[in-house]
C-alpha cells in the first residue's frame, strides 16, 4: 500500500464574511479548506478527543436541534463518503467526501457534488455592539445550503448551563475555539496528527440477515482476523456492519483502503472495494493478495468488471 502525502500545515483561505441576522446582530464566518485531509483531523479531534466540549445540530429559522455527547462515540468512521458517528442514543451522518452510492456507484455525478461539504467556516455570533456571544463551526453543501452546525464551548454559559454575569465570561472556555482557529483558519499551528485519522483503512464484514440467511459470515470474519494477524497488519481495523448495500450475495466484505487515482483527489476518501460470496479461503486471499500486494481478487468482486 502506498501512502499519500499528508500536509500538517493548512493553507489559509483568508476569507471572512459577515451575515446580518436581525436587530443589528450578525454572524462572522472565517472559512477554511474542505479538503478531506483538513476535515478528517478536525472532526476526529472534536468527536474523539473533545466530545465532552462540543454539541451538534441544525439551526434554521423556526427550529433548532442540539445534541450532546454523554460518552465517546462508539463509531467514528467514513463509509462511502459519509462520516458516521454513533453514540448510545443517536447517530449522525455528514458527507465529507464523494458519495459513490454503494458498490454500483448509483449516485449521479451532480448529486455527488451537492451532497458533499463544499464550504466550512468557524463562526462567531455577534451582538449589535460587535461582541461575540457564541462560537461554532458551520458546514454548507454543494448547493450552498447550510448543513450541520457544531457548537463550541460558550464563555457566557456556566457548567450548569446557566448564564454567567454579563461582564464576567469564563474566557478559558474559548481555548478550543482559539486552537482550532490557529490550526485550521490561520495555519499558524500544525494539525496534531501525522496522518488523516479518518483515512485509516478498515475491513468490514456484513452480518445482515437479509443477504446472509443460511450463510456463515462468522467464519469469514475469523479467517480475516487470523490472516491479518499472520500478515502483521495491525493498522487494518476489522469490524462488522449491519448492511453494506450489497444484498442477497453474502457473505459480503468491504475494504476501505485502496490506493489509486481517486485517493489522490483532495475531496475523496481512498477507493472502496466490495466482495461478494466470500468464503474463508477467499477471505485469506483478500488479505494476502489485495491488502498486501494490491491485487484484487477479481472473481469475487462486486460488481464484476465489464
Amino acid at each position: 500500500m502506498t501512502a499519500t502525502t499528508f500536509e500538517r500545515r493548512v493553507t489559509p483561505l483568508q476569507k471572512v464574511e459577515r451575515e446580518d441576522t436581525y436587530n443589528g446582530n450578525s454572524i462572522e464566518y472565517e472559512d477554511f479548506s474542505t479538503n478531506l485531509d483538513v476535515l478528517g483531523p478536525l472532526l476526529h479531534s472534536l468527536f474523539q478527543e473533545h466530545w465532552q466540549e462540543v454539541g451538534l445540530g441544525h439551526m434554521v429559522d423556526g427550529s433548532v436541534l442540539e445534541l450532546e455527547f454523554t460518552a465517546p462515540p462508539k463509531i467514528c468512521r467514513i463509509y462511502d463518503g459519509y462520516l458516521t458517528v454513533v453514540t448510545e442514543s443517536w447517530h449522525m451522518h455528514l458527507c465529507v467526501a464523494e458519495n459513490q452510492g454503494g458498490a454500483t456507484g448509483r449516485t449521479p455525478e451532480s448529486l455527488r457534488q451537492v451532497r458533499r461539504v463544499s464550504r466550512a467556516a468557524l463562526y462567531r455570533r455577534l451582538n449589535a455592539e460587535g461582541e461575540a456571544r457564541s462560537w461554532g463551526i458551520q458546514f454548507w453543501n454543494g448547493a450552498g445550503v447550510k448543513m450541520m452546525t457544531l457548537f463550541l464551548p460558550n464563555a457566557f454559559i456556566g457548567e450548569a448551563e446557566d448564564l454567567l454575569p454579563e461582564h464576567k465570561p469564563n474566557l478559558a472556555k474559548l481555548g478550543l475555539y482559539d486552537k482550532l482557529r490557529q490550526i485550521y483558519v490561520l495555519g499558524t499551528m500544525d494539525i496534531p496528527y501525522e496522518s488523516n485519522p479518518l483515512n485509516c483503512p478498515y475491513i468490514s464484514v456484513c452480518r445482515s440477515t437479509r443477504c446472509n440467511a443460511g450463510r456463515d459470515w462468522k467464519s469469514v470474519h475469523e479467517a480475516l482476523e487470523r490472516q491479518l494477524a499472520e500478515s502483521g497488519l495491525e493498522n487494518i481495523e476489522l469490524i462488522t456492519s449491519g448492511c453494506l448495500e450489497v444484498c442477497k450475495m453474502g457473505p459480503i466484505v468491504f475494504y476501505s483502503g485502496d490506493v489509486g487515482v481517486a485517493s489522490q483527489n483532495e475531496n475523496r476518501a481512498p477507493e472502496h472495494t466490495w466482495y461478494a460470496r466470500v468464503t474463508p479461503d477467499v477471505a485469506k486471499e483478500i488479505i494476502t493478495e489485495h491488502v498486501v500486494e494490491n491485487r484484487k481478487v477479481e472473481r469475487n468482486l462486486y460488481p464484476q468488471p465489464d
